[in-house]
């Protein structure tokens, strides 16, 4: 039975005493709300981290939401969406998630491998035959691990503004470039990897992708709320974007089309989506708990080297608890997605500036949030 239900949503804006951070070039003071009651001392533990670290960068708007046993307990937005338009962040605030669009393909192709419709181990060749034979066999599994040896962004490819209408056009960016090394030997993130798994999907559904994610994966868990970004589509709620300037200053980011890659970075999504989302993996509400483990479970190189990555997320110990996790930046966005599978804590945080960490501030939330449910 789906749970994910969101229990209230509490938009906040910035402090003008947090001068320091672009948020605070609105001047306005937070919106007030009652706290949950189990989770009070950690809502108001967490707003204080937050506040902190959007301060300290000049974060202009950031939503985070935490989903505990399948609930979401808590969603919340800060600051803003729109500076110049003084629009605030609010709980249906669309961010984009970046490279946390790799953590929901990875659904796609677990629901492909459940149905026996997707060889992980067969030559991508037998799903893209248009895809160029290397002078090594390429598989999913390892395009999906990033450990093919296919290339990252090169120059101003992150900035590209071309459109493309399939996943397979796509592929010309990059087909045609011989591997960074022999599959299975080394590990080199890629988001080019997973423009490749893309068109697997494509492939192996027969379907469009961007059609099968929408109907095996986004409507079965009523994310309503996570879209493609199409540059010529009206999407209520979408944020607007920033970075850095030279000079330290907020500035606009520049136009980008992200039909490039939309597997490896192309999703816009709420916070509250994306934790919703997390959870299905502990409440099995899409996978298998077999295939769940395939996916997080972290690939090696032929030495035997841990890559920590498996097919879409990333899975280590800290301080002696399972995280299982996918950060994502875009051009004007940064994001993390973290699980805590044995607490049943899910925490997202999405921002609307470029090249901010959050690995850090996401798991202090959910061992907040850990500690809270299990006193």
């Amino acid at each position: 039975m789906n749970r994910l239900l969101p229990l209230f949503l509490l938009p906040s804006l910035v402090l003008g005493a947090a001068a320091a951070g672009a948020a605070a070039q609105a001047g306005v003071q937070p919106a007030s709300a009652p706290s949950p009651g189990p989770y009070a001392s950690a809502v108001e533990a967490s707003r204080g981290l937050i506040w902190e670290r959007m301060a300290e960068i000049g974060i202009p708007g950031l939503s985070v939401a935490v989903v505990v046993d399948g609930e979401v307990v808590w969603a919340e937005g800060f600051g803003m969406a729109d500076l110049e338009n003084s629009v605030p962040v609010q709980a249906h605030t669309k961010f984009r998630i970046a490279s946390i669009s790799k953590a929901l393909t990875a659904a796609a192709v677990g629901r492909l491998v459940q149905e026996g419709r997707l060889d992980l181990d067969a030559p991508v060749q037998n799903y893209v035959p248009s895809f160029p034979l290397k002078r090594w066999p390429v598989t999913t599994r390892q395009i999906a691990g990033h450990v093919a040896g296919v290339r990252h962004y090169r120059g101003d490819e992150f900035a590209s503004a071309v459109q493309y209408d399939d996943v397979v056009d796509a592929l010309e960016i990059f087909e045609s470039d011989t591997l960074l090394f022999e599959p299975g030997s080394d590990y080199a993130y890629s988001t080019y990897g997973w423009n490749l798994v893309s068109a697997v999907v494509q492939g192996a559904s027969g379907r469009p992708f961007l059609r099968y994610m929408w109907e095996e994966v986004l409507d079965p868990l009523a994310l309503r709320e996570t879209v493609a970004e199409h540059i010529d589509s009206i999407i209520p709620g979408r944020a607007r974007f920033y970075l850095r300037g030279r000079d330290g200053r907020t500035v606009n980011a520049p136009f980008v089309n992200n039909s490039n890659k939309w597997a490896g970075g192309g999703y816009l999504s709420t916070a509250r989506d994306m934790a919703r989302y997390g959870s299905s993996y502990l409440d099995l509400d899409l996978l298998e708990a077999t295939t769940v483990e395939v996916l997080w479970t972290p690939q090696t190189t032929r030495d035997g080297e841990s890559t920590g990555y498996g097919i879409g997320w990333s899975q280590a110990e800290v301080d002696g608890v399972r995280h299982v996790w996918h950060t994502g930046g875009a051009m004007g966005g940064s994001t993390i997605l973290t699980l805590r599978p044995d607490d049943g804590v899910v925490v997202a945080i999405l921002t609307n500036l470029q090249s901010v960490r959050h690995v850090e501030l996401a798991r202090s939330i959910g061992a907040l949030f850990a500690s809270a449910s299990h006193p």
